[in-house]
Protein backbone atom coordinates (compact mmCIF):
# COMPACT_ATOMS: atom_id res chain seq x y z
CA UNK A 1 0.00 0.00 0.00
CA UNK A 2 1.39 3.38 -1.10
CA UNK A 3 1.99 5.94 1.58
CA UNK A 4 -0.07 9.16 1.17
CA UNK A 5 2.63 11.46 2.61
CA UNK A 6 4.91 11.79 -0.46
CA UNK A 7 1.90 12.08 -2.81
CA UNK A 8 0.43 14.92 -0.83
CA UNK A 9 3.77 16.70 -0.76
CA UNK A 10 4.03 16.31 -4.56
CA UNK A 11 0.56 17.70 -5.15
CA UNK A 12 1.22 20.57 -2.80
CA UNK A 13 4.46 21.45 -4.67
CA UNK A 14 2.63 21.33 -8.04
CA UNK A 15 -0.15 23.57 -6.74
CA UNK A 16 2.38 26.06 -5.43
CA UNK A 17 4.10 26.21 -8.82
CA UNK A 18 0.73 26.71 -10.52
CA UNK A 19 -0.14 29.47 -8.11
CA UNK A 20 3.21 31.16 -8.73
CA UNK A 21 2.69 30.79 -12.50
CA UNK A 22 -0.84 32.16 -12.27
CA UNK A 23 0.31 35.00 -10.10
CA UNK A 24 3.13 35.69 -12.56
CA UNK A 25 0.72 35.68 -15.47
CA UNK A 26 -1.64 37.95 -13.56
CA UNK A 27 1.22 40.34 -12.83
CA UNK A 28 2.26 40.35 -16.50
CA UNK A 29 -1.36 40.98 -17.50
CA UNK A 30 -1.57 43.84 -15.02
CA UNK A 31 1.67 45.39 -16.24
CA UNK A 32 0.50 45.03 -19.85
CA UNK A 33 -2.80 46.68 -18.95
CA UNK A 34 -1.09 49.59 -17.20
CA UNK A 35 1.33 50.03 -20.11
CA UNK A 36 -1.53 50.00 -22.59
CA UNK A 37 -3.39 52.67 -20.63
CA UNK A 38 -0.20 54.74 -20.46
CA UNK A 39 0.34 54.47 -24.22
CA UNK A 40 -3.28 55.39 -24.90
CA UNK A 41 -3.12 58.34 -22.54
CA UNK A 42 0.09 59.55 -24.20
CA UNK A 43 -1.47 59.18 -27.65
CA UNK A 44 -4.49 61.19 -26.52
CA UNK A 45 -2.21 63.81 -25.04
CA UNK A 46 -0.22 64.07 -28.29
CA UNK A 47 -3.44 64.45 -30.29
CA UNK A 48 -4.60 67.10 -27.85
CA UNK A 49 -1.27 68.89 -28.13
CA UNK A 50 -1.57 68.84 -31.93
CA UNK A 51 -5.05 70.34 -31.73
CA UNK A 52 -3.87 73.03 -29.36
CA UNK A 53 -0.88 73.78 -31.62
CA UNK A 54 -3.26 73.98 -34.59
CA UNK A 55 -5.49 76.48 -32.78
CA UNK A 56 -2.48 78.56 -31.75
CA UNK A 57 -1.22 78.55 -35.35
CA UNK A 58 -4.60 79.78 -36.60
CA UNK A 59 -4.57 82.63 -34.09
CA UNK A 60 -0.92 83.58 -34.72
CA UNK A 61 -1.03 83.48 -38.54
CA UNK A 62 -2.75 86.91 -38.96
CA UNK A 63 -0.30 88.41 -36.47
CA UNK A 64 2.61 87.06 -38.52
CA UNK A 65 1.12 88.72 -41.63
CA UNK A 66 0.80 92.03 -39.80
CA UNK A 67 4.41 91.78 -38.63
CA UNK A 68 5.48 91.17 -42.25
CA UNK A 69 3.48 94.22 -43.36
CA UNK A 70 5.14 96.31 -40.66
CA UNK A 71 8.56 95.07 -41.73
CA UNK A 72 7.73 96.03 -45.32
CA UNK A 73 6.61 99.49 -44.21
CA UNK A 74 9.89 100.01 -42.35
CA UNK A 75 11.85 98.85 -45.38
CA UNK A 76 9.62 100.56 -47.97
CA UNK A 77 11.08 100.78 -51.45
CA UNK A 78 10.56 104.15 -53.09
CA UNK A 79 10.82 104.98 -56.78
CA UNK A 80 14.41 105.79 -57.78
CA UNK A 81 15.44 109.27 -56.63
CA UNK A 82 18.31 111.24 -58.14
CA UNK A 83 20.83 112.67 -55.69
CA UNK A 84 21.24 116.45 -55.81
CA UNK A 85 23.77 118.52 -53.90
CA UNK A 86 22.56 121.20 -51.50
CA UNK A 87 23.08 124.00 -54.03
CA UNK A 88 21.02 122.22 -56.69
CA UNK A 89 18.29 120.74 -54.49
CA UNK A 90 15.24 122.97 -54.13
CA UNK A 91 12.53 123.07 -51.47
CA UNK A 92 9.32 122.94 -53.48
CA UNK A 93 5.72 123.43 -52.36
CA UNK A 94 2.88 121.97 -54.46
CA UNK A 95 -0.61 123.08 -53.51
CA UNK A 96 -3.17 120.54 -54.66
CA UNK A 97 -0.29 118.08 -54.87
CA UNK A 98 -2.45 115.02 -54.08
CA UNK A 99 -4.69 115.66 -57.07
CA UNK A 100 -4.52 114.29 -60.60
CA UNK A 101 -1.90 116.62 -62.10
CA UNK A 102 -0.29 117.53 -58.76
CA UNK A 103 0.57 113.93 -57.88
CA UNK A 104 2.32 113.37 -61.22
CA UNK A 105 4.23 116.62 -60.72
CA UNK A 106 5.18 115.39 -57.23
CA UNK A 107 6.55 112.18 -58.75
CA UNK A 108 8.73 114.05 -61.23
CA UNK A 109 10.14 116.55 -58.73
CA UNK A 110 10.81 113.83 -56.14
CA UNK A 111 12.60 111.63 -58.67
CA UNK A 112 14.60 114.66 -59.79
CA UNK A 113 15.96 114.84 -56.22
CA UNK A 114 14.16 117.87 -54.79
CA UNK A 115 12.52 118.24 -51.37
CA UNK A 116 8.75 118.33 -51.96
CA UNK A 117 5.99 119.47 -49.61
CA UNK A 118 2.47 118.63 -50.76
CA UNK A 119 -0.41 120.70 -49.38
CA UNK A 120 -3.96 119.46 -50.04
CA UNK A 121 -7.35 119.62 -48.32
CA UNK A 122 -8.42 116.40 -50.14
CA UNK A 123 -11.61 117.85 -51.63
CA UNK A 124 -10.71 116.25 -54.96
CA UNK A 125 -7.17 115.09 -54.12
CA UNK A 126 -6.53 111.60 -52.76
CA UNK A 127 -3.87 110.47 -50.32
CA UNK A 128 -3.35 107.25 -52.27
CA UNK A 129 -2.03 109.33 -55.21
CA UNK A 130 1.10 110.19 -53.19
CA UNK A 131 1.19 107.44 -50.54
CA UNK A 132 4.18 105.78 -52.25
CA UNK A 133 6.31 108.75 -51.08
CA UNK A 134 5.12 108.85 -47.46
CA UNK A 135 8.08 108.29 -45.14
CA UNK A 136 10.71 109.44 -47.64
CA UNK A 137 13.10 111.97 -46.14
CA UNK A 138 12.52 114.42 -49.03
CA UNK A 139 8.72 114.29 -48.85
CA UNK A 140 6.14 115.90 -46.58
CA UNK A 141 2.32 115.82 -46.82
CA UNK A 142 0.24 118.51 -45.08
CA UNK A 143 -3.56 118.45 -44.81
CA UNK A 144 -4.27 122.15 -45.25
CA UNK A 145 -6.68 124.45 -47.09
CA UNK A 146 -4.89 127.27 -48.94
CA UNK A 147 -7.74 129.63 -48.04
CA UNK A 148 -5.98 129.71 -44.66
CA UNK A 149 -2.45 131.21 -44.44
CA UNK A 150 0.52 128.83 -44.57
CA UNK A 151 3.93 129.53 -43.06
CA UNK A 152 6.70 127.42 -44.58
CA UNK A 153 10.17 127.99 -46.04
CA UNK A 154 10.36 127.13 -49.75
CA UNK A 155 12.18 128.09 -52.95
CA UNK A 156 9.43 127.38 -55.49
CA UNK A 157 5.62 127.18 -55.31
CA UNK A 158 3.49 125.30 -57.83
CA UNK A 159 0.01 126.63 -57.09
CA UNK A 160 -2.36 123.96 -58.45
CA UNK A 161 -5.00 124.01 -55.70
CA UNK A 162 -8.50 124.25 -57.17
CA UNK A 163 -11.21 121.86 -58.30
CA UNK A 164 -10.84 121.63 -62.08
CA UNK A 165 -13.77 119.59 -63.46
CA UNK A 166 -17.14 121.32 -64.00
CA UNK A 167 -19.13 119.14 -61.55
CA UNK A 168 -16.54 119.73 -58.83
CA UNK A 169 -16.09 123.48 -59.24
CA UNK A 170 -19.85 124.02 -59.70
CA UNK A 171 -20.61 121.99 -56.56
CA UNK A 172 -19.58 124.90 -54.34
CA UNK A 173 -19.00 128.01 -56.51
CA UNK A 174 -18.19 130.27 -53.56
CA UNK A 175 -15.54 127.85 -52.27
CA UNK A 176 -14.10 127.64 -55.81
CA UNK A 177 -13.87 131.43 -55.92
CA UNK A 178 -12.26 131.57 -52.47
CA UNK A 179 -9.66 128.96 -53.44
CA UNK A 180 -8.71 130.84 -56.60
CA UNK A 181 -8.70 134.30 -54.99
CA UNK A 182 -7.93 134.11 -51.27
CA UNK A 183 -5.88 130.94 -51.79
CA UNK A 184 -3.84 132.60 -54.53
CA UNK A 185 -3.36 135.74 -52.38
CA UNK A 186 -2.05 133.56 -49.55
CA UNK A 187 0.42 131.79 -51.83
CA UNK A 188 1.59 135.07 -53.36
CA UNK A 189 2.04 136.47 -49.85
CA UNK A 190 4.11 133.41 -48.94
CA UNK A 191 6.20 133.80 -52.11
CA UNK A 192 6.82 137.45 -51.25
CA UNK A 193 7.81 136.67 -47.65
CA UNK A 194 10.31 133.89 -48.44
CA UNK A 195 11.47 135.13 -51.87
CA UNK A 196 10.08 132.09 -53.72
CA UNK A 197 9.07 131.85 -57.35
CA UNK A 198 5.38 131.00 -57.91
CA UNK A 199 3.84 129.18 -60.86
CA UNK A 200 0.08 129.55 -61.22
CA UNK A 201 -1.76 126.65 -62.84
CA UNK A 202 -4.24 128.70 -64.85
CA UNK A 203 -6.53 127.25 -67.49
CA UNK A 204 -7.74 127.49 -71.07
CA UNK A 205 -11.09 128.41 -69.51
CA UNK A 206 -9.82 132.00 -69.25
CA UNK A 207 -10.53 132.13 -73.01
CA UNK A 208 -14.19 131.14 -72.38
CA UNK A 209 -16.08 130.27 -75.55
CA UNK A 210 -13.43 131.69 -77.87
CA UNK A 211 -14.04 133.79 -80.97
CA UNK A 212 -10.40 133.34 -82.02
CA UNK A 213 -9.14 129.95 -83.20
CA UNK A 214 -6.65 128.60 -82.27
CA UNK A 215 -6.20 130.53 -79.02
CA UNK A 216 -2.90 132.30 -78.43
CA UNK A 217 -1.76 133.99 -75.24
CA UNK A 218 -2.61 137.49 -76.51
CA UNK A 219 -6.33 136.67 -76.82
CA UNK A 220 -8.33 138.23 -73.98
CA UNK A 221 -11.13 135.70 -74.05
CA UNK A 222 -14.92 135.58 -74.34
CA UNK A 223 -16.28 134.69 -70.89
CA UNK A 224 -19.76 134.89 -69.37
CA UNK A 225 -19.03 136.50 -65.97
CA UNK A 226 -22.33 135.32 -64.41
CA UNK A 227 -22.72 131.90 -66.04
CA UNK A 228 -22.50 128.52 -64.26
CA UNK A 229 -18.80 128.18 -65.14
CA UNK A 230 -17.89 131.73 -64.09
CA UNK A 231 -16.75 130.73 -60.58
CA UNK A 232 -13.84 128.85 -62.19
CA UNK A 233 -13.29 130.92 -65.35
CA UNK A 234 -13.32 134.29 -63.59
CA UNK A 235 -11.57 132.85 -60.52
CA UNK A 236 -8.59 131.90 -62.68
CA UNK A 237 -8.68 135.21 -64.55
CA UNK A 238 -8.48 137.20 -61.32
CA UNK A 239 -5.77 134.84 -60.04
CA UNK A 240 -3.68 135.78 -63.09
CA UNK A 241 -4.37 139.46 -62.34
CA UNK A 242 -3.16 138.99 -58.77
CA UNK A 243 0.06 137.34 -59.95
CA UNK A 244 1.00 140.25 -62.17
CA UNK A 245 -0.02 142.79 -59.51
CA UNK A 246 2.38 141.12 -57.05
CA UNK A 247 5.07 140.95 -59.72
CA UNK A 248 4.79 144.67 -60.57
CA UNK A 249 4.26 145.99 -57.04
CA UNK A 250 6.25 143.56 -54.87
CA UNK A 251 8.77 142.09 -57.29
CA UNK A 252 7.51 138.51 -56.85
CA UNK A 253 8.69 136.15 -59.60
CA UNK A 254 5.62 134.58 -61.23
CA UNK A 255 4.97 132.07 -64.00
CA UNK A 256 1.50 131.44 -65.49
CA UNK A 257 0.60 128.23 -67.32
CA UNK A 258 -2.69 128.15 -69.22
CA UNK A 259 -3.46 124.44 -69.16
CA UNK A 260 -5.65 122.82 -71.83
CA UNK A 261 -7.52 119.49 -71.52
CA UNK A 262 -5.33 116.89 -69.85
CA UNK A 263 -5.91 113.19 -69.16
CA UNK A 264 -4.15 110.14 -67.75
CA UNK A 265 -3.99 107.82 -64.74
CA UNK A 266 -5.26 109.09 -61.36
CA UNK A 267 -8.14 111.04 -62.89
CA UNK A 268 -11.32 110.69 -60.87
CA UNK A 269 -13.51 108.21 -62.72
CA UNK A 270 -16.76 110.07 -62.05
CA UNK A 271 -15.56 113.67 -62.20
CA UNK A 272 -17.72 114.50 -65.23
CA UNK A 273 -14.88 115.24 -67.67
CA UNK A 274 -15.04 114.02 -71.25
CA UNK A 275 -12.23 111.45 -71.03
CA UNK A 276 -13.26 109.89 -67.72
CA UNK A 277 -16.95 109.79 -68.68
CA UNK A 278 -16.35 108.10 -72.04
CA UNK A 279 -13.85 105.53 -70.73
CA UNK A 280 -16.01 104.61 -67.75
CA UNK A 281 -19.15 104.29 -69.87
CA UNK A 282 -17.36 102.21 -72.51
CA UNK A 283 -15.85 99.85 -69.92
CA UNK A 284 -19.24 99.34 -68.27
CA UNK A 285 -21.08 98.84 -71.56
CA UNK A 286 -23.24 101.92 -71.04
CA UNK A 287 -24.15 104.54 -73.70
CA UNK A 288 -21.50 107.21 -74.24
CA UNK A 289 -23.21 110.52 -73.46
CA UNK A 290 -22.42 113.38 -75.85
CA UNK A 291 -23.81 116.79 -74.96
CA UNK A 292 -25.08 118.62 -78.03
CA UNK A 293 -24.30 117.44 -81.59
CA UNK A 294 -20.74 116.37 -80.73
CA UNK A 295 -19.18 118.87 -83.13
CA UNK A 296 -17.49 120.77 -80.28
CA UNK A 297 -13.72 120.39 -80.53
CA UNK A 298 -11.15 119.70 -77.83
CA UNK A 299 -7.38 119.09 -77.79
CA UNK A 300 -6.19 116.49 -75.27
CA UNK A 301 -2.68 116.17 -73.86
CA UNK A 302 -1.27 113.33 -71.75
CA UNK A 303 -0.40 114.24 -68.17
CA UNK A 304 3.36 113.52 -68.44
CA UNK A 305 3.63 116.07 -71.26
CA UNK A 306 1.92 118.70 -69.11
CA UNK A 307 4.20 117.98 -66.12
CA UNK A 308 7.30 118.42 -68.29
CA UNK A 309 5.87 121.72 -69.55
CA UNK A 310 5.17 122.98 -66.02
CA UNK A 311 8.72 122.21 -64.85
CA UNK A 312 10.21 123.81 -67.99
CA UNK A 313 8.13 126.96 -67.46
CA UNK A 314 8.98 127.22 -63.76
CA UNK A 315 12.71 127.06 -64.50
CA UNK A 316 12.57 129.45 -67.45
CA UNK A 317 12.78 133.23 -67.63
CA UNK A 318 9.30 133.54 -69.20
CA UNK A 319 7.05 135.58 -66.92
CA UNK A 320 4.13 136.09 -69.33
CA UNK A 321 1.34 133.47 -69.71
CA UNK A 322 2.14 130.33 -71.73
CA UNK A 323 -0.30 127.85 -73.28
CA UNK A 324 0.40 124.21 -72.42
CA UNK A 325 -1.72 121.83 -74.49
CA UNK A 326 -1.86 119.55 -77.48
CA UNK A 327 -2.74 121.32 -80.76
CA UNK A 328 -4.13 118.07 -82.22
CA UNK A 329 -7.85 118.90 -82.40
CA UNK A 330 -10.73 116.38 -82.34
CA UNK A 331 -14.48 116.69 -82.18
CA UNK A 332 -16.18 115.21 -79.13
CA UNK A 333 -17.94 112.68 -81.38
CA UNK A 334 -14.64 111.55 -82.94
CA UNK A 335 -13.21 111.18 -79.46
CA UNK A 336 -16.15 109.05 -78.31
CA UNK A 337 -15.74 106.75 -81.33
CA UNK A 338 -11.99 106.45 -80.72
CA UNK A 339 -12.48 105.40 -77.10
CA UNK A 340 -15.13 102.88 -78.13
CA UNK A 341 -12.63 101.33 -80.54
CA UNK A 342 -9.74 101.24 -78.05
CA UNK A 343 -11.89 99.72 -75.30
CA UNK A 344 -13.52 97.27 -77.71
CA UNK A 345 -16.93 98.32 -76.44
CA UNK A 346 -20.31 97.84 -78.11
CA UNK A 347 -21.75 100.90 -76.33
CA UNK A 348 -24.01 103.21 -78.28
CA UNK A 349 -23.53 106.96 -78.45
CA UNK A 350 -26.34 108.91 -76.80
CA UNK A 351 -26.89 112.59 -77.58
CA UNK A 352 -28.15 114.82 -74.76
CA UNK A 353 -29.02 118.51 -74.60
CA UNK A 354 -26.06 120.86 -74.83
CA UNK A 355 -24.56 122.25 -71.61
CA UNK A 356 -24.77 125.98 -70.94
CA UNK A 357 -21.70 128.03 -71.92
CA UNK A 358 -19.94 124.91 -73.26
CA UNK A 359 -17.07 126.14 -75.49
CA UNK A 360 -17.58 125.16 -79.12
CA UNK A 361 -13.91 125.17 -80.07
CA UNK A 362 -10.76 124.69 -78.02
CA UNK A 363 -7.27 124.42 -79.54
CA UNK A 364 -4.06 125.90 -78.15
CA UNK A 365 -1.54 127.86 -80.12
CA UNK A 366 1.70 126.56 -78.57
CA UNK A 367 4.24 128.40 -80.72
CA UNK A 368 5.35 130.39 -77.66
CA UNK A 369 6.02 127.24 -75.62
CA UNK A 370 7.95 125.71 -78.52
CA UNK A 371 10.05 128.82 -79.07
CA UNK A 372 10.77 129.88 -75.48
CA UNK A 373 10.62 126.57 -73.58
CA UNK A 374 11.55 124.07 -76.26
CA UNK A 375 8.41 122.18 -75.21
CA UNK A 376 5.72 120.36 -77.13
CA UNK A 377 3.62 117.22 -76.44
CA UNK A 378 5.31 113.94 -77.39
CA UNK A 379 2.89 111.22 -76.21
CA UNK A 380 0.55 110.12 -79.05
CA UNK A 381 -3.17 110.34 -78.24
CA UNK A 382 -3.87 106.61 -78.63
CA UNK A 383 -0.86 105.63 -76.50
CA UNK A 384 -2.00 107.94 -73.70
CA UNK A 385 -5.59 106.73 -73.95
CA UNK A 386 -4.51 103.09 -73.69
CA UNK A 387 -2.65 103.91 -70.45
CA UNK A 388 -5.69 105.73 -69.09
CA UNK A 389 -8.02 102.86 -70.07
CA UNK A 390 -5.71 100.35 -68.34
CA UNK A 391 -5.78 102.48 -65.18
CA UNK A 392 -9.58 102.83 -65.24
CA UNK A 393 -10.01 99.08 -65.78
CA UNK A 394 -7.84 98.37 -62.72
CA UNK A 395 -9.81 100.91 -60.68
CA UNK A 396 -13.09 99.26 -61.64
CA UNK A 397 -11.73 95.87 -60.55
CA UNK A 398 -10.53 97.34 -57.26
CA UNK A 399 -13.81 99.09 -56.55
CA UNK A 400 -15.88 96.06 -57.59
CA UNK A 401 -14.05 94.05 -54.93
CA UNK A 402 -15.09 96.73 -52.45
CA UNK A 403 -18.72 96.62 -53.60
CA UNK A 404 -18.70 100.09 -55.16
CA UNK A 405 -19.33 100.79 -58.84
CA UNK A 406 -18.90 104.44 -59.85
CA UNK A 407 -21.36 106.02 -62.24
CA UNK A 408 -20.41 108.86 -64.56
CA UNK A 409 -22.39 111.98 -63.83
CA UNK A 410 -22.58 115.39 -65.48
CA UNK A 411 -22.79 117.37 -62.24
CA UNK A 412 -22.97 117.04 -58.49
CA UNK A 413 -26.12 117.87 -56.58
CA UNK A 414 -26.30 120.05 -53.49
CA UNK A 415 -29.30 121.10 -51.42
CA UNK A 416 -31.72 119.99 -54.11
CA UNK A 417 -30.38 122.40 -56.73
CA UNK A 418 -29.17 121.20 -60.11
CA UNK A 419 -25.64 122.17 -61.13
CA UNK A 420 -25.41 122.34 -64.91
CA UNK A 421 -22.29 121.05 -66.60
Amino acid sequence: MVSKGPLLRLLTAINRRRMKLLMGLAFVAYVASVWGNFVNMRSLQENGDQKVESKIEEAVAPLREKIKDLEKSFTQKYPPVKFLSEKDRKRILITGGAGFVGSHLTDKLMMDGHEVTVVDNFFTGRKRNVEHWIGHENFELINHDVVEPLYIEVDQIYHLASPASPPNYMYNPIKTLKTNTIGTLNMLGLAKRVGARLLLASTSEVYGDPEVHPQNEDYWGHVNPIGPRACYDEGKRVAETMCYAYMKQEGVEVRVARIFNTFGPRMHMNDGRVVSNFILQALQGEPLTVYGPGTQTRAFQYVSDLVNGLVALMNSNVSSPVNLGNPEEHTILEFAQLIKKLVGSGSEIQFLSEAQDDPQKRKPDIRKAKLLLGWEPVVPLEEGLNKAIHYFRKELEYQANNQYIPKPKPARMKKGRTRHN
